[in-house]
């Protein structure tokens, strides 16, 4: 039995694949803006520009308050795994953005806190995600932007 192509455009079409498929280009876009950030060290510049750095990677700066916070937290912050975010964080840590510290309250634990370098990834970081904005306001409009983000808030309530 053939199917119409229309009748299968769905699964390319719904919303949750739609929103999968915009964060998947704002955060490339986000990853592109900050390579080109003068204020962000070469090193870290150059990781982004290359792809060493990706959108996974992305969930360390979204998720890690900027006091630190256990390891476990963290995870459960960005919603994955212990063994993977301590990937992202080993990789983030051999690239100078975070670093593990000895938490005080409990030795067995480690706090993940961002480092000197962290800090001008994360400050680049909110950069890109402003200008982002804008460039997807433009795109779509100020008024389409904006209820987009409002029913996004909504549905996220």
């Amino acid at each position: 039995m053939h199917r119409s192509p229309n009748k299968e455009r769905w699964r390319e079409t719904h919303l949750g694949r739609l929103l999968a498929k915009g964060l998947e280009r704002f955060d490339a876009r986000v990853l592109a803006l900050m390579a080109r950030n003068e204020e962000l060290g070469l090193a870290l510049a150059n990781l982004a520009a290359r792809g060493s750095l990706d959108a996974s990677h992305v969930q360390i700066t979204r998720h890690l308050p900027v006091g630190g916070c256990s390891l476990s937290a963290l995870a459960a912050r960005a919603g994955i795994s212990k063994q993977a975010m301590g990937k992202l964080v080993d990789q983030s840590s051999a690239w100078d953005l975070v670093s593990r510290l000895p938490d005080r309250r409990d030795r067995r634990s480690v706090q993940v806190v961002f480092t000197a370098s962290g800090v001008l990834w994360l400050n680049a970081y909110r950069q890109a995600v402003q200008q982002a904005e804008y460039e997807f306001s433009q795109s779509v409009g100020a008024d389409v932007a904006a209820v987009v983000h409002l029913g996004l808030e909504a549905y996220l309530g």
